[in-house]
């Protein structure tokens, strides 16, 4: 662009007050305030300033209105992602049922209505109604805790890590806790099991090798620095083949000779025993207390299908050190999970509701059947609107649980695969990804793959219409 372009081009550009009295923002500055409204012509303004400077040759041809059409435009695009929630819904097609880059768990349908119907009101999160006294917030979920496990007392915090820096901070501050070598995981964040023992003040001692670690091993460790023997399920992977794990039993054989406490941190701890629904083997929280653990900690919004909150349960005398401890009241839960969290373990009093109300449990153990019925629906969906533009089939592959949890399951389902003509499948993907409402898929072979067991039956209709939109 020549330097007597340019000047045109910058003497044509229109003022602030120009933009602001176009007839095409009059709907923007009715529905949104007038400084939101200002910043973004603004802004526009400048950009296409930088552009004419830059020489940008798409400018040659513009006229006065043109701008003033364009940088309208522009504003209000901007109004419309300024005010856009950053945090929004999205479609999870992907088949990990419990997706932590998409929140993990879903609530129940009485989990979303505690929430909303405690979030609008004043509640007795601290006030015990009988006695006009304060309460503990703990106290609803501590009973339905007890009840459900089996444990004497229990607490909750915000998350797992939480919990397992509370046990850690009150039970081993300044002293030793054996741990096998092979249990050092690493959790989300990039977050490891030796840097939270580290943070509570707790000493790190390791015992065994990765792959085997025997009862005489922890049995050598112990001395007077002992505070405490922590047993870490390796719930997000699996040692294999030439392999032995010291039992939760052994530990608490070994505690027990040496009076020391036995604490076993489950991560994505389940209330049933999944493998009666067709599922891997997964130590439920009643069995390891059942097997002697004096205190064990695990997630909320995993396994357990409820918000996300670290739950403590155990020997009443650790618990009730840990409700003295003055961490607690930097990582407790606020009303909202407190409401989330009752709803929730109110649906385990009968396990046959559990299964059919918790969204992850019964996308874990959806059957066959209704998956493929699913994914005819969403197929004959999508055919409909792409016409001849795509090639929509049905076929089988697998889920994954996610979230940490139960590594080793292949769940079989059936996928929804589309081959658009016009345009890639990674590309039908990314815009699939920045629409509204966003939808999160794979691709695999030029193929967009669509896993309709975690896609809820009220998605189908704006899936399919998404997936029609981008591919005509």
């Amino acid at each position: 662009m020549s330097k007597e372009a340019r000047e045109r081009n910058l003497r044509l550009l229109p003022s602030v007050d120009e933009v602001l009295r176009y007839n095409k923002l009059a709907g923007l500055l009715a529905g949104h305030p007038r400084s939101v409204v200002v910043e973004a012509v603004r802004a526009s303004l400048a950009g296409e300033r930088r552009r004419i400077l830059e020489g940008s040759p798409t400018q040659e041809e513009l006229g006065e209105h043109s701008y003033l059409n364009l940088i309208a435009e522009k504003a209000i695009e901007a109004v419309r992602l300024s005010v856009r929630s950053k945090l929004s819904p999205v479609i999870n097609a992907t088949g990990v049922v419990l997706h932590t880059n998409l929140g993990r768990a879903l609530l129940s349908e009485k989990a979303r209505r505690a929430v909303n119907e405690i979030a609008s009101s004043y509640s007795n999160l601290e006030l015990n109604l009988d006695t006009g006294m304060r309460g503990s917030r703990y106290a609803p979920l501590e009973s339905l805790l007890t009840s459900l496990t089996g444990a004497e007392a229990a607490l909750v915090v915000n998350n797992n890590a939480a919990a397992v820096l509370l046990v850690l901070s009150t039970l081993a501050k300044g002293r030793e806790v054996v741990v096998s070598r092979g249990q050092l995981v690493e959790i989300g964040g990039s977050f490891r099991i030796p840097e939270v023992m580290a943070q509570s003040g707790a000493r790190l001692v390791e015992v065994g090798a990765t792959n085997k670690t025997y009862p005489e091993d922890y049995q050598k460790a112990v001395n007077e620095h002992t505070a405490l023997l922590l047993h870490v399920h390796t719930s997000n992977y699996r040692i294999i083949g030439f392999a032995r794990e010291t039992t939760i039993k052994e530990l608490v054989n070994i505690g027990r000779v040496f009076s020391l406490p036995v604490v076993s941190d489950l991560g994505s701890g389940s209330l049933v025993d999944l493998s009666r629904y067709g599922l891997p083997r997964e130590p439920a929280v009643k069995e390891v207390l059942a097997a002697g653990a004096d205190v064990v900690a695990f997630s909320g919004d995993k396994l357990l299908g409820g918000p996300q909150a670290g739950i403590v349960a155990g020997r009443r005398r650790y618990i009730e050190m840990m409700k003295k401890h003055p961490l607690l009241r930097a990582i407790r839960v606020d009303k909202m999970t407190v409401a989330a969290l009752e709803a929730t373990l109110r649906e385990y009093l009968d396990e046959e509701r559990a299964i059919e109300e918790l969204p992850v449990l019964k996308m874990l153990t959806a059957p066959i059947r209704l998956l493929e019925e699913k994914a005819g629906e969403l197929a004959g969906c999508i055919r409909r609107l792409a016409e001849d533009k795509a090639e929509v089939t049905v076929e089988q592959g697998y889920s994954a649980v996610g979230g940490g949890a139960l590594p080793a399951a292949e769940l079989p389902t059936v996928l929804v695969a589309v081959v658009p003509r016009a345009i890639s499948a990674g590309d039908l993907q990314t815009v699939l990804r920045k629409g509204e409402p966003a939808v999160m898929s794979r691709v695999r072979d030029n193929r967009l793959i669509l896993d309709v067991r975690t896609i809820r039956d009220n998605e189908l209709p704006a899936l399919a219409a998404a997936v029609g939109k981008v591919i005509n």
